[in-house]
């Protein structure tokens, strides 16, 4: 589907990207700063995330702002902090979206190890609430709320040996909806997006063997990201949208 976008389509927005240091992430930041906003860039890696921050201010974009924080052992006290931060420092939110992710080790259910699943429900499924109860006070003042969360094809179906992460994208996929619906009287709207086979470092430590050269680029996936984050989606909520969706189905790949 080809996105009608405005150039400034974010202008005066204040955005939060979580795993903005890597990948999918990366590329949102920029392109959402390159389309008006002022971006929060939030990560573990310090030195990652001021690479973008400088990617964006060679770009001409506006001052981003740097969260280094590490999603595995973030207290419901970690977000609230925050979520007070941003409100001090820029009087409001406009959007966030949730990108970061694990991908935990593929095997048979059997087989899962009880930690490894404990991590990957950490980062993809707990985080992502707590950082939503956080911030969604300062969303619901926001004239033109989004909250965006990323799925994946095996969060719309599930495959085999792929439990542990598609037991997570089955539970962002739910609590988008949830969200959404709860939300479906206000001016904040709620998406999912699954992006599909995109080349990035989770995609090459699920298939090592790959072509990553066949592969979409962050960057061609970039306007559905843009539309659902600007006031050209602002009838579009409850929805889980393929970023590919004439490609057949594949894993998605978002990353820190």
């Amino acid at each position: 589907m080809d996105y009608l976008i405005a150039a400034d389509n974010l202008k005066d927005r204040v955005i939060l990207v979580t795993g903005a240091g890597d990948g999918i992430g990366r590329e949102a930041a920029i392109q959402y700063a390159a389309h008006g906003a002022t971006v929060i860039l939030l990560g573990r890696t310090v030195a990652k995330l001021e690479a973008v921050y400088d990617q964006i201010e060679k770009n001409g974009g506006k001052q981003a702002a740097i969260v280094p924080l590490d999603l595995m052992g973030a207290t419901k006290q970690h977000y609230l902090d925050m979520a007070h931060t941003i409100e001090q420092q820029f009087g409001r939110l406009d959007g966030v979206l949730h990108n970061a992710g694990l991908l935990g080790v593929l095997s048979p259910i059997e087989h899962i190890e009880e930690t490894i699943f404990d991590d990957v429900m950490q980062v993809n499924v707990k985080a992502q609430l707590l950082l939503t109860q956080a911030i969604l006070p300062l969303i619901k003042q926001s004239p033109d709320g989004r909250i965006i969360f990323t799925s994946s094809t095996v969060g719309h179906s599930g495959r085999a040996f792929w439990g542990t992460y598609a037991i997570s994208k089955f539970a962002t996929e739910g609590m988008m909806q949830v969200l959404a619906d709860e939300l479906s009287d206000t001016t904040v709207n709620v998406n999912a997006i699954n992006p599909g086979g995109t080349r990035t470092g989770m995609r090459a430590q699920a298939f090592p063997a790959e072509d990553a050269r066949l592969l979409k680029t962050p960057q061609d996936i970039m306007p559905l990201y843009l539309y659902l984050m600007g006031p050209e989606s602002r009838h579009v909520s409850g929805q889980c949208i393929d970023a590919q969706p004439q490609r057949k189905p594949s894993i998605s790949c978002e990353e820190e």
